[in-house]
């Protein structure tokens, strides 16, 4: 892995960590949700620090470039996130509509 994917790789991750402790301090995020960010973050200076671990996997599966390896698991990584929030927003849709439709029954009873 070149030293500017590292770099790269470094910043985003500490970016990432400041910008989520700073919106659960300001009450923005929950903590249950902030989670992932901070495993998300937490692999990427790992990877970004020890360089020889996206080197032996990419090496296991089969990739051709490091590189290759780490776009690949990022965006594994966030279609996983992306399904997790879809799930929550189809529940709370769910939970919605129930209160809607009981707040209108009992509109209609008064």
């Amino acid at each position: 892995m070149t030293l500017p994917l590292q770099l790269l790789l470094a910043f985003v991750a500490l970016v990432t960590f400041f910008v989520i402790f700073r919106s659960i301090r300001k009450s923005n995020l929950q903590i249950e949700e902030s989670f992932f960010w901070l495993l998300f973050s937490t692999i990427l200076l790992i990877f970004s620090i020890c360089p020889s671990i996206i080197i032996l996997f990419s090496k296991l599966l089969g990739f051709q470039s490091p590189a290759n390896f780490v776009f690949l698991f990022i965006i594994f990584l966030l279609m996983v996130n992306q399904y997790k929030l879809t799930k929550k927003v189809s529940k709370n849709e769910v939970k919605l509509r129930s209160l809607i439709q009981s707040i209108a029954l009992k509109r209609n009873k008064n």
